[in-house]
């Protein structure tokens, strides 16, 4: 027999938007362990109007900040649409922003997002990600991507990102493929939050590297 949540999920997408937007503050960010973060989120073809898109958007940018986070894509508030929110103000020390290539990323909608790498090499440094809260791992990902994608008003959007921005990119799109960093990290580098400001709080993730015993990308 269905559960009630199997029920909710086959319900019109734009019914289940509606319902998450009725109730005040955040939307409740689901976390490992619900399927909706598994599956391959259904392309965005106006399943919801406008004026709803707008809202859930909103809503969305809205919980991106109060996590907070710097992307947020719309399976992680239970919604399997092609549609995910980023946006970095990026306040770090200068040594951070060097190694790590974080700079400022303004708000944008990406919606029906694909990446391809631009160039082989890629950076490893430690990741998070809000629907697996607690915990972060050292990920290996391209430096470097070209993202095809159309704007919340269905303008297309081709552009080149870098550094920390091309990662942030990375990280949502895979949401919207059902997968996980998890599934692209150095499990051996899996450490707490507490840990990561105990111990591993440095621009890059080479001592933990060497002291967790994990290799890094050359």
């Amino acid at each position: 027999m269905a559960s009630e949540r199997d029920r909710a999920e086959s319900r019109p997408l734009s019914d289940l938007v509606e319902e998450l937007l009725a109730h005040e503050g955040p939307l409740p960010i689901v976390t490992a362990g619900e399927p909706v973060l598994r599956r391959t989120a259904e392309p965005f073809d106006g399943q919801l109007s406008p004026d709803l898109l707008a809202r859930f958007v909103a809503a969305l940018r809205a919980t991106m900040h109060a996590a907070p986070g710097v992307g947020l894509a719309a399976p992680q508030v239970g919604v399997s649409l092609r549609i995910a929110v980023i946006e970095d103000p990026a306040p770090v020390p200068e040594e951070v922003r060097l190694a790590r290539g974080r700079v400022p990323l303004p708000f944008r909608v990406l919606v029906n997002p694909a990446y391809e790498a631009v160039g082989s090499y890629r950076d490893a440094f430690f990741e998070g990600c809000l629907s697996v809260p607690g915990w972060q791992a050292v990920v290996a990902r391209h430096a470097k991507v070209r993202l095809r994608a159309l704007d919340e008003h269905g303008r297309a959007v081709d552009e080149e990102f870098s550094g920390w921005p091309a990662r942030i990119v990375q990280h949502e799109t895979d949401h919207l493929n059902g997968a996980l960093y998890l599934d692209h990290a150095e499990l051996r580098s899996l450490s707490s939050n507490q840990a990561m400001a105990d111990r591993w709080n440095a621009p890059t993730p080479a001592d933990a590297a060497r002291a967790l015993g994990f290799l890094l990308p050359d």
